[in-house]
């Protein structure tokens, strides 16, 4: 894990936020690479949960949200944790998460945990210039209640028909009790959330199927099978409105975690805000003639989240004539480039010819640009950026018009003449 947390301050995928003034505890920038592969994981989710089908449409609802929303869909009196204090050295923990409900973690000390008492996890502030009652609102602490307050509006507008669904990804807030594990639990973060409306007697049969796709949705994407499982939630486990969840979890270094959960919510989120707003959130189903309010499977992954898993996944090394090549086995749609352009050297006879290599690549995939040092230590570079593909530039395509193509994982090289060069690649990007 710390090879990974130190690869990805050295690339630029992660920094600590606020770094400069000694850090803000568990909140972190995304540098030059980091953003690059934060976009493609979300970037991906979309492309298979909306571009690839015809029964689920978009929406980006608001972060800021009045206390009705979160009074009717129980986060102001369910979402909460267990914390307790230690009368001796002052620490905070969760009570759930303690290996001994007897002993501090940070001091040792025993019997010095005060009872546990509930801590509500959602961020509350003002909106407007006074701080009073009717100016309180929260931030969301999942995007899933933007998707069910609009359901009646996308109901309409999108001429959709249950089963269909309606997916976002965006930034949700919670106060964690004790946040840490690098990117894992932070209280900042990005979630990838569907909301699947189904007729209530099909809700069993998509609760599988979802749960299904979200597994596989991983292993597409580069992780090995051996690094996850699908965990069913025992009863004790199940939130107030779930009728059933499973979790996607990775193998983390410190143990199994969640990457995604996947429940089945019942008519639970539309029946409390159909009677708290006095509207109605039901669907009438013309071929029966009658009304019913759908109920709700929810595939909820963080983005981070993923994006920490598939670096932990690919990250590799191995013995290369002598030396150690640390290398990013990610795959293509997550990789924060696509094909790196190389020159042999910073001679304009090659910086030329390089840049248009570079012109002719970059509307199809990111790609970067490198000059500087030997050119077998800008591969390893690119290696631990996790680049698939590096197209040099040498002096014999000054007289051959051709370039060397290098992929990642097994270092083979190919001469690919320049104008088939676009097609090299797409065959293998696919």
């Amino acid at each position: 894990m710390d090879k990974v947390v130190n690869l990805c301050k050295r690339r630029g995928f992660v920094f600590p936020s606020a770094e400069i003034y000694g850090g803000f505890r568990s909140t972190y920038d995304y540098g030059p690479v980091g953003v690059l592969m934060l976009r493609n994981v979300k970037d991906s989710w979309w492309r298979s949960m909306v571009q690839m089908r015809t029964d689920v449409v978009g929406l980006d609802a608001a972060i800021l949200g009045p206390p009705a929303v979160w009074e009717a869909s129980g986060h102001l009196a369910n979402f909460t944790d267990p914390l307790v204090d230690c009368r001796s050295c002052k620490a905070r923990h969760r009570a759930d998460h303690l290996d001994d409900p007897t002993t501090c973690p940070t001091c040792g000390a025993v019997g010095t945990l005060t009872e546990a008492r509930s801590f509500n996890l959602m961020f509350k502030t003002h909106a407007g210039p006074v701080e009073d009652a009717g100016a309180v609102a929260y931030l969301r602490p999942e995007t899933a209640q933007g998707m069910f307050i609009n359901f009646a509006n996308v109901l309409t507008t999108s001429r959709k028909r249950p089963p269909f669904g309606i997916a976002q990804i965006g930034k949700s807030f919670r106060n964690e009790i004790t946040p840490g594990n690098f990117v894992f639990r932070t209280r900042e973060f990005e979630q990838m959330e569907l909301e699947f409306f189904v007729p209530p007697d099909e809700a069993g049969k998509w609760y599988e199927y979802w749960c299904n796709e979200r597994y596989q949705w991983y292993v597409d994407h580069g992780i090995d099978p051996s690094l996850l499982r699908m965990r069913p939630h025992d009863a004790d486990e199940l939130s107030h409105y779930s009728s059933g969840t499973s979790d996607v979890e990775f193998a983390f270094p410190w143990g199994w975690g969640e990457l995604e959960g996947v429940a089945n919510r019942g008519d639970y989120d539309l029946t409390q805000h159909a009677q708290h707003s006095g509207e109605r959130l039901e669907y009438f189903d013309q071929a029966t003639n009658s009304r019913y309010v759908p109920h709700v499977i929810e595939p909820a992954a963080g983005a981070t989240r993923a994006m920490m898993a598939f670096l932990i996944a690919a990250y590799d090394e191995e013995e290369v004539r002598g030396e150690t090549r640390t290398v990013l086995r990610l795959h293509h749609r997550i990789a924060p480039y696509t094909v790196a352009v190389l020159p042999l050297s910073r001679k304009d006879e090659l910086v030329g010819p390089a840049q248009r290599v570079l012109e002719a690549l970059q509307p199809h995939w990111m790609c970067d640009y490198d000059e500087t040092q030997a050119i077998g230590r800008r591969y390893r570079r690119q290696d631990e950026l996790g680049t698939p593909y590096c197209v040099t530039i040498d002096f014999d395509t000054l007289n051959d018009g051709a370039v060397t193509v290098r992929e990642r994982d097994s270092m083979a090289q190919d001469r690919v003449p320049i104008e088939g060069l676009v097609a090299y690649l797409t065959d293998r990007l696919v």
